[in-house]
């Protein structure tokens, strides 16, 4: 039973009754801040009190007298007009049962049948997978699994960026110093490009032409190292392994490469010109200020014929309508790329471009942006060389987390400390909206205590725990129906609900809230209820116990946490 819209339509059918026409859809129904208030409430008889001619307080008391699902409620009307709504027992028992015998428990058809496409992490070959890509990682990763929890059918691509300037300064660079990294060979090239820019322009433009066969054996070699290193620290994030077209990458369906779709671009952009496009200076240029007020004109192709970045998102967006409908043998439903904030107006000056050339998908693009991860120091550079890399977060995470482990149940010490410090970041990327800034605070990341991602696997960990000493004491677990209800029992009814909100708004950081609250009233309940205490109560409070675990061991999941069982 859908308790919530059969509310809404209760509601709305009371207020009809009283010659208020609204639509259930429209009603408003929100979880009250606090428990005590009830599992709903609504504040309808305040939005339509003067319609209506009355005061709130009477509406209110004449809507909930007409509410037909009192079988499964308690109602009650409070000052100054809102209506609150209890849950039955029935309906809360019913919520345990569920959580501990389905799998896919909190589960919703909201995308189902969907076929939707989710760009997401974006390195860029030669150079430094930093903590700008961890981001987008998590967010992406965490995004596609609330789609995938929702009943979409989903794809994950990866674009990265493995021709134009920063390749050149890295190839320019490793030609001074072949001992060099990648990372500082770039990061050298660039500090250098002022005083020998003709050189690596030249070396650019023959990255693109393949017609220097020493440029093109260091620039094979930069690409094969770069991207096996990326595949390392998507193992390490604990990405699941899916169909991919390379043996090699196998953490993403689709791999995109610049070098690939560059020639799509600018074959899009002069076919276009001067229809779309606009011939400046011996360069082309979009300007889609003529289009939208609000943006700006930007350069597709450079003078020296070269395609910039937004000539390569063009060809882009036709290889990945092309690549999904020759795998799939039909058209994706909705394509999400994620990226940081500060491309949001580039972006929006492409999809303007993208949107006049292909018609048909601009309904389907959605670009959904992320902020910075900051520390005490301000903002990273990888031109100035200040880069934190997520290999060396990750690695100095693991090393304090591995203190930490060596105290722990764990069989695998090794592997606790790295799903510890997966969840350490993670957590700290999620828990908040995705546009905003984080200050990344290593301490309170690790934390077991409170607002961290270790406190949440901590949780579950304690739940698995009471499990295996119940079947130690051969305690079964069994759901009573008449049980007193209790918060925590009301808050373990609403993660279906949370997870098909967070969907809706992909937005995973609704989840993180609605989890962090969750656990922490499971450790109030346990800290107060002796839950093996040699009575029958004790099989359902077994059963609650294990339903923690399972809806724990789900919202992880969903945000891409790994979910020990021993710590």
């Amino acid at each position: 039973m859908d308790i919530r819209n059969a509310l809404k339509e209760s509601i709305a059918s009371s207020l009809n009754g009283l010659g208020i026409s609204v639509e259930a859809q429209n009603v408003p129904l929100e979880h009250p801040a606090e428990l005590k208030n009830g599992d709903y409430s609504s504040g309808v008889a305040l939005q339509y009190a003067k319609q209506a001619g009355t005061a709130p307080q009477t509406l209110a008391i004449k809507v909930a007298e007409e509410i037909a699902v009192t079988e499964a409620v308690k109602i009650s009307v409070a000052k100054p007009g809102f209506i609150n709504f209890y849950l039955s027992t029935e309906l809360l028992t019913s919520a345990i049962e569920e959580a501990r015998t389905q799998d896919m428990w909190g589960s919703n058809t909201l995308y189902k049948g969907k076929k939707i496409m989710v760009e997401y992490t974006d390195p860029n070959p030669f150079k430094e997978f930093h903590i700008g890509h961890l981001m987008s990682n998590a967010i992406g990763e965490s995004i596609a699994r609330l789609m995938q929890f929702s009943g979409a059918n989903v794809t994950r691509a990866n674009y990265q960026g493995d021709v134009g300037p920063h390749v050149a300064k890295s190839i320019w660079g490793r030609m001074q110093n072949p001992k060099m990294s990648w990372g500082k060979a770039y990061t050298y090239g660039t500090q250098n490009y002022a005083n020998n820019k003709p050189t690596i322009d030249i070396i650019n433009k023959k990255i693109y032409e393949r017609s220097d066969k020493e440029i093109n054996a260091i620039y094979d070699k930069g690409v094969i190292q770069t991207l096996k290193g990326f595949e390392k620290i998507y193992k390490q994030l604990g990405m699941d392994p899916v169909y991919s077209d390379n043996k090699d990458q196998i953490y993403f369906d689709f791999y995109f490469y610049e070098s690939h779709t560059w020639k799509d671009g600018v074959e899009l952009v002069k076919k276009y010109t001067p229809k779309i496009f606009t011939p400046s200076k011996g360069a082309i240029v979009f300007c889609a200020e003529e289009y939208d007020k609000k943006l700006h004109t930007r350069v597709f192709v450079t003078s020296q014929g070269l395609p910039t970045y937004e000539a390569k998102e063009l060809g882009l967006v036709k290889a990945k309508q092309e690549r999904y409908r020759d795998r799939f043998k039909v058209d994706f439903d909705s394509s999400i790329t994620i990226t940081a904030n500060e491309q949001s107006e580039y972006f929006k000056v492409v999809m303007k471009a993208a949107e006049l050339i292909f018609p048909d998908l601009s309904s389907k693009i959605k670009h959904i942006s992320h902020g910075m991860m900051r520390f005490a120091k301000g903002k990273m550079s990888s031109r100035k060389g200040n880069v934190i890399t997520s290999k060396s977060l990750l690695a100095n995470l693991k090393k304090v987390a591995k203190i930490r482990a060596a105290e722990s149940r764990a069989e695998n010490k090794e592997e606790l400390a790295r799903q510890v410090a997966v969840a350490a970041i993670k957590y700290q990327i999620l828990k908040q909206a995705s546009g905003k800034d984080i200050i990344f605070d290593r301490e309170r990341a690790l934390s077991l205590e409170g607002d961290s991602g270790p406190y949440l696997q901590y949780a579950h960990a304690r739940a698995c725990a009471i499990g295996e000493k119940a079947k130690e004491q051969n305690v079964v677990a069994k759901v009573d129906a008449h049980a007193e209800p209790n918060d925590l029992m009301r808050l373990l009814h609403r993660f279906p609900e949370s997870v098909e909100y967070a969907a809706a708004h992909s937005e995973p950081h609704l989840l993180t809230n609605y989890l962090l609250e969750f656990a922490a009233t499971f450790n109030t309940w346990y800290a107060q209820v002796h839950v093996l205490d040699g009575t029958p109560e004790a099989a359902h409070k077994v059963a609650l116990v294990d339903a923690v675990r399972r809806t724990l061991k789900n919202g992880l999941w969903i945000l891409g946490i790994p979910a020990p069982e021993r710590m």
